[in-house]
């Protein structure tokens, strides 16, 4: 294929696709992009307390670093109104994050937190990151009791 051709097709295929992506707010795939990274940390440091995964120091700090630094990422442009479940598909935000955005600000201060103390002991060994590790396990159920809908 020539390289004029391919430009066309691309071009094409841009054009009729951008309605469809006007559509989706981009935050809600940023959001969840940035919760898959939790979860790929998260799960890490859970088969370590688990006894599923062998306890390595290393392993554990980097994945407790990434945690804090991932909490400490700016939340301001990933929820914007109307990218609830209520409102489009392909989300489990529930509407009630932006009826109740204290408490969820709150909740998330509370991952915050507890990302902070597990950041300061997954490196010491299995028992102290086990001690570290529950906090942030509870910070994440609280909100997902209260602001995630169930999976469709």
């Amino acid at each position: 294929m020539k390289f004029r051709s391919f430009v066309c097709i691309i071009a094409l295929g841009t054009t009729i696709a951008l309605p469809t992506f006007a559509q989706d707010n981009p935050a809600i795939g940023q959001r969840q992009g940035q919760f898959k990274l939790f979860v790929h940390n998260f799960g890490l440091l859970g088969g370590m307390a688990q006894g599923r995964i062998d306890y390595d120091a290393d392993m554990a700090q980097l994945a407790a670093d990434n945690l804090f630094y991932l909490t400490r990422h700016d939340q301001s442009r990933l929820w914007p109104e109307g990218t609830d479940s209520a409102s489009v598909s392909g989300t489990r935000a529930n509407p009630a994050i932006w009826e109740n955005l204290d408490d969820f600000v709150a909740k998330f201060g509370a991952l915050q937190t507890a990302a902070e103390g597990l950041q300061q002991v997954a490196g010491g060994g299995l028992d102290a990151m086990r001690a570290g590790f529950g906090p942030v396990g509870q910070s994440c159920q609280a909100c997902h009791e209260a602001y995630r809908d169930e999976a469709s």
